[in-house]
């Protein structure tokens, strides 16, 4: 049934020379040359591409009037030429004239399918890809014959009246089974339901995998359904138990496990040296959390390594520059490492550029193994020999903790193993460490029908958006006609008793009403002003509500514009943000901030009595927290370090809140609120990752963030100063010719030519002292450029955690509590002495990481005090990394060290071999420490994650009444003190 399956460019196409078609039962035959009503060419380019026949479900997609116009769902496994039968649909409605559309659910995807698309334009056939600007109603797209956008954007160009819309003629839609997803399927569900009552004549073609109800989605979209197993090549799926995987057809493949070895690397070993067709396999993990995802590639690192071969070798290193350049963030840093030697990790938190080249080089086997969360399986081409799902439970908090993976998740995981073409099978591995997890895994997956999918329409969040762009929109204008749309939708199928539904729409109606987005007159619905704005800007209206309160009280209760902090916070406590979690320790930390900021914030605070609504409120000013850092030009490394987030978390943050500022800012014009121009401010801010001060300079398109801050500090402060300063200084600043110049001519100056120019060397000096030395081709800002230094003073302005002690008599037991307070710390080169720092694994990223970037600043060879001192050493390295030092005052010591338990210290000391490994050097110099009272000063700094890190205290030589700073040190049988 499955002979010669080779296949060409993932089109899904198979050489077989008779294959049984199993929605018929009969073998069929179909040669793409036979294909009719498509652009002239189409068929025989497909047969230049080796494709000879069409795959079963593809000729039974033809059969069902695929070519003909008419609907139908194709619900077939991956790999099995799901995208080909999409192509054909699009193709044959061009063809006639018309438009077609192809929704995708992520933006990943669309990128991936418009590249895929791409080669039908030699035909003439225009494609163009859509997934950003909510309030656009791209009417550019109108030239393109195939559009790819995500649903989110095809339902925002509705809101925003695209007319091309009105132009389509074929919709499809992949991976429909989302509909089941809370959060992105009544979108989609609504969508779908919209596109086919503007066209009534419109195709929809839906694609999916295997699901337990394709039967009623097909009745949903009046389609015929193509329902399938048939794979191109066999895919065998089993549990690994003991030394060995047992596979679902009876079959046994031995892989032993050696003592102190894990099932996954023993898995992943097996795959790479089971050679087929002279290559071994490539394998993709599955695990349930991010940290276990960058974990599981460090160990998997140990097993590809060994397996490459020279030419790998140097291809993965150029590989592992190119991410290190794609961002500045330690978690880049750690993918460099283990790309280098052939594995790789891939999350949500990584940024764009580094997810592409990693997707990439593993689809072109240079990178043999990639450990990632379940977020890969959503559609994204990365099919492997072997999949192994390491981890089939993921935590989960309504649940109360690790909650089983459901069957359809489980099932798109395996159905990336095998690389039809490339691959003559696929394996995909689930792993028990006992017999009764063996038999649960085959009873819960393996053997189990997928769960059906259900709309999550009646959910209020969702009906609440919905509802409210269904009466701005037009497609309804009465509570009656709302309840006729929603009979369109997949709810409604599946749910004959419309009284649940109708119930939740009548409380989101009032909802609307109160807030001013709908008039009511009888069952007459109306969009308001402001109703058909929120509508156009995508927003949910309890977004909209939120912003207009906060800055409605704000005016009313103050005179002053509002702070950055202030519209951060504001929008990230809103239902379209996703807020960071408070961390252990979090929660005092950013409740002392809380009141410390309250005047800047657009809204009262809660009681801390209500302790779900000030929780959330914490957690949002965690988040606004994130963002002024960013926007007061923290590099990425430090913030990914401090908040704990990846650098694909921070471009999240920082796109949804430009978004949001924005649509704050038109709402507040619309509704004469004051404040536009502080919005604006705080939006352009964030979006570019800068201070006031470069507003202008970042507005000269090829002036980001840090060639901004180059250019100001070495005087160029204005777009007139890139007309009218000398050339010199401005090629100095900027580092490259052709990119300075392309800026000059950006900026409007008329001889925009740098030829026979020499780069001033102050402006370099001074650009490089402003950013850390860097080459300006990363996102990252200046290392130390938030220390408030003074060279002529020796005063380095910082902040650090302290243990606080309160002697107060008022209290009947010494209290002791972390507090946050800034200090000035003298500085002065002198020579210095070697002392290596030496941290416990497992805590010593992070103070690692900080003393990188120390080192990195040109503070590294500055040392504390008039005294000898003693410099940070790690182990392996030569140079100090940062030198400091204290003294004693009034007979206290400062020690660098503190709060370790008896048996497992964070770190030790080692010095010279006349000193035994576990003394404290009591005295390291002079060290002069002062308060900093004015709480504006500069908080951030590279050594405050290391302070933090090793939770270090300082004395101080202020006198209190109730309280004092102690200092707190390791002596050497352990006990603190």
């Amino acid at each position: 049934m499955n002979r010669g399956a080779a296949t060409t460019a993932g089109t899904g196409v198979s050489e077989a020379a008779d294959s049984l078609n199993p929605m018929t039962g009969e073998f069929s035959i179909m040669e793409p040359t036979a294909l009719t009503g498509l652009p002239e060419g189409v068929p025989d380019r497909l047969s230049e591409e080796g494709i000879t026949e069409l795959y079963p479900p593809q000729a039974a997609a033809v059969d069902a009037g695929l070519l003909d116009g008419e609907n139908v769902v194709a619900a077939v496994p991956t790999a099995s030429g799901k995208t080909l039968i999409a192509e054909l649909a699009m193709l044959s409605a061009v063809e006639q004239g018309g438009m077609a559309l192809y929704i995708v659910p992520l933006r990943a995807l669309a990128s991936e399918k418009r590249d895929e698309f791409e080669r039908w334009e030699e035909f003439g056939v225009d494609i163009g890809v859509t997934t950003g600007n909510y309030d656009s109603d791209g009417e550019w797209l109108a030239s393109r014959d195939i559009i790819v956008a995500t649903s989110e954007k095809v339902d925002s160009l509705i809101r925003n009246n695209a007319a091309w819309i009105d132009n389509l003629s074929c919709v499809v839609s992949d991976e429909v089974h989302l509909v089941d997803d809370p959060n992105r399927g009544p979108t989609l569900e609504v969508t779908l339901a919209k596109l086919r009552r503007v066209n009534p004549g419109l195709q929809t073609i839906a694609l999916s995998a295997t699901v337990g109800n394709a039967n009623e989605v097909a009745g949903w979209l009046d389609a015929e359904l193509v329902e399938s197993d048939w794979r191109p090549i066999d895919l065998k799926m089993g549990v690994h138990y003991g030394s060995a995987v047992n596979f679902t057809d009876g079959d046994q493949r031995e892989v032993p496990v050696d003592a102190g070895e894990k099932q996954t690397a023993a898995l992943v070993g097996d795959a790479l040296d089971t050679v087929e067709d002279g290559v071994g396999g490539s394998s993709l993990v599955f695990v349930n959390s991010r940290r276990n995802a960058e974990t599981a590639a460090n160990r998997l690192a140990d097993i590809t390594r060994s397996r490459l071969t020279d030419g790998e070798r140097n291809d993965l290193r150029e590989l592992a520059a190119e991410i290190r350049e794609a961002s500045d963030t330690q978690t880049s840093s750690d993918l460099a490492d283990v790309v280098a030697n052939g594995a790789a990790f891939h999350h949500a938190g990584l940024s764009s550029k580094s997810r592409s080249l990693v997707e990439d080089a593993f689809r072109d086997r240079l990178v043999k193994c990639i450990s990632a969360t379940p977020t890969l399986a959503a559609g994204v081409n990365t099919p492997a020999r072997r999949v192994i799902v390491r981890d089939w439970r993921r935590y989960d908090g309504e649940f109360g903790g690790m909650k089983p993976l459901d069957t359809l998740e489980i099932l798109q995981m395996c159905g990336r193993a095998g690389r039809p073409g490339l691959d003559p099978y696929g394996e995909a591995v689930l792993l028990a460490n006992n017999a009764d997890t063996m038999d649960e895994l085959f009873e819960r997956y393996l053997w189990a029908d997928p769960e059906p999918v259900e709309s999550k329409l009646a959910a209020e969040p969702a009906l609440r958006t919905h509802t409210l762009a269904t009466v701005a929109s037009g497609f309804a204008n009465s509570r009656g006609g709302l309840v006729e749309f929603l009979e369109r939708t997949l709810y409604a199928t599946q749910t004959p008793a419309p009284a649940e539904l109708e119930r939740v729409l009548d409380s989101v109606i009032d909802y609307l009403v109160v807030n001013d987005f709908l008039q009511r007159d009888g069952d007459e619905l109306v969009a308001t002003g402001i109703g058909h704005t929120v509508s156009r800007l995508y927003l949910d209206p309890m977004t909209a509500a939120e912003i207009i309160d906060g800055l409605e009280t704000y005016t009313e209760t103050s005179e002053d514009d509002p702070t950055p902090l202030g519209l951060y916070h504001l929008v990230c406590r809103t239902p379209d943000m996703y807020e960071l979690y408070l961390k252990s320790g979090d929660r005092q930390a950013f409740t002392e901030m809380c009141y410390e900021r309250e005047g800047e914030f657009l809204g009262v605070v809660p009681s801390e009595f209500e302790d779900v609504r000030f929780e959330d409120w914490l957690a949002a000013l965690k988040t606004a927290r994130l963002l002024e850092d960013w926007a007061e030009e923290l590099d990425e490394d430090r913030i990914t370090e401090r908040y704990g987030v990846g650098p694909g978390d921070i471009r999240g943050k920082v796109d949804t809140t430009e978004w949001l500022l924005g649509a704050a800012e038109q709402l507040a014009a619309e509704l004469d609120i004051d404040g536009a121009v502080a919005i604006r401010k705080a939006r352009k801010r964030v979006a570019d990752g800068i201070k006031e001060e470069l507003l202008e300079l970042a507005g000269v398109r090829g002036v980001g963030r840090v060639r901004a801050r180059r250019l100001f500090e070495a005087g160029v402060e204005t777009r007139a100063d890139l007309r009218d300063a000398d050339k010199d200084i401005i090629l100095g600043a900027l580092r490259g010719k052709k990119t300075a110049e392309r800026i000059l001519e950006n900026a409007g100056r008329r001889d925009p030519s740098l030829d026979d120019v020499e780069a001033d060397s102050g402006a370099a000096a001074a650009a490089a002292a402003a950013t850390g030395g860097g080459d300006g081709k990363g996102d990252g800002q200046a290392n130390l450029g938030d220390f408030e230094w003074g060279p002529s003073t020796g005063t380095l302005a910082l902040p650090i955690w302290t243990r606080f002690s309160d002697d107060s008599p008022r209290s009947p037991r010494r209290q002791t509590q972390w507090c946050r307070r800034s200090t000035r710390v003298s500085l002065s080169r002198r020579a210095t002495s070697p002392l290596r720092l030496i941290t416990r694994p497992g805590r010593s990223s992070a103070a690692k990481t900080s003393l990188r970037t120390a080192a990195s600043s040109g503070c590294c060879t500055q040392r504390v005090g008039d005294k000898s001192t003693v410099p940070f050493r790690w182990e392996s390295t030569k140079a100090p990394l940062l030198s400091w030092s204290g003294s004693t005052d009034a007979g206290r010591t400062i020690p660098p060290v503190l709060n370790s338990t008896p048996k497992r210290p964070w770190l030790r000391w080692s010095r010279p071999k006349s000193r035994p490994a576990t003394t404290i050097p009591p005295v390291f110099g002079s060290f002069s420490i002062s308060p900093i009272r004015n709480d504006k000063q500069p908080r951030a700094l590279s050594l405050i994650s290391f302070l933090n890190a090793l939770r270090c205290s300082m004395w101080t030589s202020e006198s209190a009444t109730l309280a004092r700073w102690r200092s707190w040190v390791l002596p050497q049988n352990g006990q603190t003190r």
